[in-house]
């Protein structure tokens, strides 16, 4: 196979994921505006980053407004994942794919990127290329198009738009809650703890940075003390 058709290959692949960044984006860009930020500059943190969740944290951070090693703390602690699927994607690349062209492939690594390229045998320079063509430019024109918008919008439309992205977070934890206990009682302790940032005095002066870190490695470190995993990937208190 040609790398011409390797990487017709990896855009074909790429394109249904494509066209969910697209809806998800068009969210982003819309609270991003709302939130006080140009269009341009909602562009180019999508342009830059390319993580759902690290971004609508990190401009939660923003206007809190936060310090620089919040904003560290909370993406390290949202975006670690990633770091773990490079490792593993690293072992599946051909000679093709060195120097920068590494550097090329962490920084498109995402979750639904991820999952279609571990199932190929070998994953050359040429396929990953294709593959994470249409989903970088369906996350930035998604997010171009929601940002262009919601500078037009009625409030009261950008307001029940907002809660869009939130809905997409919904729909990944629930159909996992109905397979597992253990996920259950971690997204009870999580919102739990949220809650408690959010409106107790007392937590709500914990910068927003941090009490996303601590939401999620206090809840993380619940599931591994209660619910450890055992040889088979199973939880052994059921």
């Amino acid at each position: 196979m040609t790398k011409h058709e390797t990487f017709l290959m990896g855009v074909r692949a790429g394109i249904p994921i494509g066209l969910g960044y697209l809806s998800i984006s068009f969210t982003f860009g819309i609270m991003a505006v709302s939130y006080g930020l140009y269009w341009w500059q909602a562009v180019l943190i999508s342009m830059l980053c390319v993580t759902s969740a690290g971004q609508l944290a990190g401009i939660t951070v923003m206007l809190s407004p936060a310090h620089y090693i919040e904003m560290l703390i909370s993406q390290i602690t949202i975006n670690i994942r990633y770091s773990f699927m490079s490792i593993s994607l690293s072992q599946k690349v051909d000679s093709s794919i060195r120097g920068i062209f590494r550097w090329l492939l962490s920084f498109m690594i995402t979750d639904e990127i991820f999952a279609v390229a571990i199932t190929q045998k070998e994953v050359s320079r040429s396929f990953f290329l294709g593959l994470m063509t249409i989903p970088y430019l369906g996350w930035t024109l998604g997010t171009l198009s929601g940002s262009l918008l919601g500078s037009v919008l009625p409030d009261s439309l950008m307001s029940a738009m907002n809660i869009a992205i939130y809905g997409m977070f919904v729909a990944i934890i629930v159909p996992e809650m109905k397979k597992s206990r253990p996920i259950v009682f971690v997204v009870a302790l999580s919102s739990i703890m949220s809650i408690l940032f959010t409106y107790v005095p007392i937590f709500k002066k914990i910068p927003a940075g941090l009490s996303v870190s601590i939401c999620a490695i206090g809840s993380a470190l619940f599931a591994t003390l209660f619910f450890p995993m055992d040889d088979t990937g199973e939880a052994e208190n059921l």
